[in-house]
């Protein structure tokens, strides 16, 4: 069971989660142009667009066929966090009359490409967006809300604007205590070990776990960190980090059976340093801090996470902790 917000959803009303029960009130297709392809997933297409009633820049996400209770569960997802920091809004929800293919309207971000983006940081600015990045994150989990997909591809950055949004949240789902999840889930590798050992039972720490393999490649500029080739590649890249005796100790603890392909790739590991990572390229982004902070993110029990608030409020942070309060002080001044 989750270490926090366990029980959001036993307290609201089914209305809330139950999202197969979602009105879905469409919106006119025809106020809605596209400009230009920006991206595909597996589950849609996504163009840059146009609002010509008030001419403002869009983003349209069109939906491919899919199970409707996976796009009402978006939807129904996506207002349930309507208005919370550093999350996506839903602006709109169309379909084409012939084809039934519904569309998702969403607030334009301008982005660039973390590829490209993330090697021009500096040390701040990765405390700074991870920070942002994890008051979207205890946000959604304060509403009972797993995102299932966080990796770079799904946080969108516009830098001039040092604006952060989370996207994509087709593989989110509402989280109940005692619920069996489906662990085909997050892209490889950014999936905890307990989707790759086939542990059901997961709650939001799973997304503390692909904030830290995130912020990993962050601080030591290796994309990605984990680099398995298929998803038991993964779990060996993994322990090949964290170590083979922290990984059976968990493994017992949670009464978890290895599948038996482990048996001939999975070695003995000795766990690694973190300072190990370290060279001349990254070291202006490595701290004590920020090891400390990768530490508690990057284990293989989900429950010794940090959760979202935690995260938050670690030394590492204490910079853009104090650079917020600068700017409200400073903000409030001018108006005295």
């Amino acid at each position: 069971m989750a270490r926090v917000y366990a029980d959001v959803n036993a307290n609201m009303p089914r209305a809330y989660w139950d999202y197969d029960s979602v009105n879905i009130s469409w919106g006119v297709l025809e106020n809605y142009e596209v400009v230009r392809k920006i991206g595909r997933g597996k589950y849609s297409e996504v163009f840059e667009g146009i609002n010509i009633v008030n001419y403002q820049k869009c983003v349209i996400k069109v939906l491919k066929p899919v199970k409707k209770k996976k796009i009402k569960r978006e939807i129904k997802i996506l207002q349930n966090l309507s208005g919370g920091p550093n999350i996506v809004a839903l602006l709109d929800v169309v379909r084409d009359n012939q084809s039934k293919t519904p569309s998702l309207i969403f607030e334009y971000v301008n982005n660039t490409d973390f590829r490209s983006l993330y090697p021009k940081f500096v040390d701040y600015d990765v405390r700074y967006y991870i920070f942002e990045l994890l008051k979207a994150l205890d946000f959604c989990h304060s509403k009972g809300i797993m995102h299932r997909d966080v990796k770079p591809h799904n946080v969108m950055i516009d830098h001039e604007k040092r604006k952060l949004r989370l996207i994509d949240w087709g593989l989110a789902e509402f989280y109940h205590a005692g619920t069996e999840y489906n662990v085909r889930v997050a892209s490889r590798y950014f999936k905890g070990p307990e989707l790759l050992v086939d542990f059901q039972e997961y709650d939001y720490s799973l997304d503390m776990w692909s904030l830290g393999a995130m912020f990993a490649s962050m601080i030591f500029r290796k994309e990605p960190f984990f680099h398995g080739n298929s998803n038991s590649d993964q779990l060996v890249k993994i322990a090949k980090v964290l170590g083979t005796e922290d990984l059976f100790d968990y493994l017992d603890k949670y009464d978890i059976e290895l599948d038996a392909q482990y048996d001939d790739i999975l070695g003995r590991f000795p766990k690694k340093s973190w300072h190990s990572f370290i060279n001349a390229e990254n070291q202006r982004f490595v701290s004590n801090d920020a090891i400390d902070f990768l530490d508690k993110l990057l284990r293989y029990d989900h429950q010794e996470r940090l959760t979202a608030k935690e995260a938050m409020a670690h030394p590492y942070f204490a910079p853009v902790r104090q650079a917020a309060i600068q700017n409200h002080n400073a903000a409030g001044s001018s108006h005295s």
